[in-house]
């Protein structure tokens, strides 16, 4: 697996790394504990080096997961977790309180079986505290050796510069993909300005992009793409379109979509690590895949020229959920 650097940080990682929060939490029933434990082994054996989880995710159990099984493993993994829901539960609004932040490390700590956190992000901007606040929290806690790295999550460009100005930020976590290109516009040249890496999550478009879904995919009720405007059946069958340009480019390649898709995104920085969700051994190999993929100028300039004739349909998350985002 090859390497990348988040931003100026010195922060190195898998060029690929592993979100965790579909093993226990937002896509359904829990993945059986023995498949997931199989799951993040064989991640490890492979070469990631990069697992993201966050209290919320459960809440609490996607830690506990994580810190069972990276236990062993410690030494060669970077394992980035984040604060800032109340009680770790994003339905009862964001908390980003000096009390909580430190309240939320200690516990994570404990369930991450560690003294340190490598990488600390701020879930979700909270209104309610100043972001100088936050950062200078979190300043503290790495003054104290139980942080390593700052992050921020879904954050816009005067948030990020407000907590950069305090405490340097490691990587902005926020959604990125084919299909969600918002942050070209003001985010990533804030973060080249500033050497800040980006960690894109739901860089598959929430499992639409790999192709293994369409308008006739029914999800389990408690799956949160229930709720997402854009996965609406109409929406879905509209945005084939886009799946169906990954497929040709991809069977041009000898590939897969999906490993078009992550390539995509490798290719646009070389601070950019994704870090697609699976539940599924041959998914990770899939995806894992995607670390070999090179795609040329002229592979970019045909994707690049194709999009721009096709119009992504739906909002990407629920009215609810979009208030929770700082722009």
């Amino acid at each position: 697996m090859k390497k990348r650097q988040l931003g100026d940080s010195g922060l190195e990682v898998s060029a690929l790394g592993l979100g965790c929060m579909g093993l226990s939490f937002g896509y359904g029933p829990a993945t059986d504990k023995n498949d997931a434990i199989k799951l993040l082994h064989a991640a490890v054996e492979r070469g990631v080096t990069f697992f993201d989880t966050a209290e919320a995710y459960g809440p609490f159990d996607n830690e506990e997961l994580l810190g069972e099984v990276l236990a062993p493993y410690r030494n060669q993994v970077v394992i980035a977790t984040k604060f800032g829901f109340k009680e770790g539960k994003p339905h009862l609004g964001v908390d980003s309180s000096p009390e909580n932040i430190r309240a939320v490390a200690e516990a994570s700590l404990k369930r991450l079986r560690t003294d340190v956190i490598d990488l600390f992000y701020q879930h979700r901007v909270d209104p309610n505290v100043p972001m100088e606040d936050v950062a200078g929290t979190v300043k503290d806690l790495i003054q104290e050796g139980k942080v390593k790295h700052f992050g921020l999550s879904e954050a816009g460009a005067d948030s990020i510069r407000k907590a950069h100005a305090v405490q340097p930020v490691t990587a902005l976590q926020s959604e990125y993909s084919l299909w969600w290109r918002e942050p070209e516009q003001d985010i990533l040249p804030t973060l080249e300005e500033l050497g800040i890496g980006f960690v894109p999550f739901s860089p598959l478009g929430k499992g639409f992009l790999t192709g293994a879904i369409n308008e006739n995919t029914t999800f389990d009720k408690t799956d949160f793409r229930n709720t997402v405007p854009r996965f609406s059946e109409g929406n879905r069958k509209a945005n084939q379109a886009l799946v169906e340009l990954l497929g040709k480019i991809a069977a041009e390649r000898n590939a897969t979509p999906a490993q078009i898709a992550l390539g995509w995104l490798l290719a646009q920085k070389p601070w950019i690590v994704p870090i697609p969700g699976t539940t599924k051994l041959h998914r990770l190999e899939e995806n894992l895949g995607a670390s070999d993929i090179e795609l040329s100028g002229e592979d970019l300039n045909q994707i690049n020229g194709a999009l721009s004739d096709i119009e992504i349909q739906g909002h990407r998350y629920s009215e609810q959920a979009q208030k929770m985002i700082n722009r």
